[in-house]
């Protein structure tokens, strides 16, 4: 029977479902892989993952209220958002890259 430490299963859950990180100056903003976020804030990101391909979204509402539901916390939300300064293909490129970054988890997410 195989034993592990608690910390150890703490290690692989950061290695495979860890956070994608953006540098904005001098300061990290951490975007949390979709199954380190509660129940509340994944059942609402995916609700914006769902308007989003509406007809008339508003693109840039949908991704930044997306980035602030991913985010550490609201002051480096805050602080993406301000450095983007609403360029949408930016807020385009930091989905991307997060979505590439949590791609396991969230197959891992759909099979739950």
């Amino acid at each position: 029977m195989a034993t592990y430490s608690l910390d150890s299963i703490r290690d692989a859950a950061e290695a495979r479902y860890g956070s994608t990180n953006i540098e904005v100056g001098d300061k990290t903003v951490r975007l949390l892989n979709p199954l380190r976020l509660s129940k509340e804030k994944r059942t609402a990101l995916s609700s914006l993952q769902d308007s989003m391909g509406g007809e008339g979204a508003d693109q840039e509402a949908l991704l930044a209220d997306a980035i602030r539901l991913v985010a550490e916390s609201d002051g480096r939300a805050d602080l993406l958002l301000k450095a983007v300064d609403g360029d949408l293909a930016v807020m385009a490129e930091i989905f991307d890259a997060y979505g590439k970054g949590t791609q396991v988890g969230e197959a891992s997410a759909s099979q739950s």
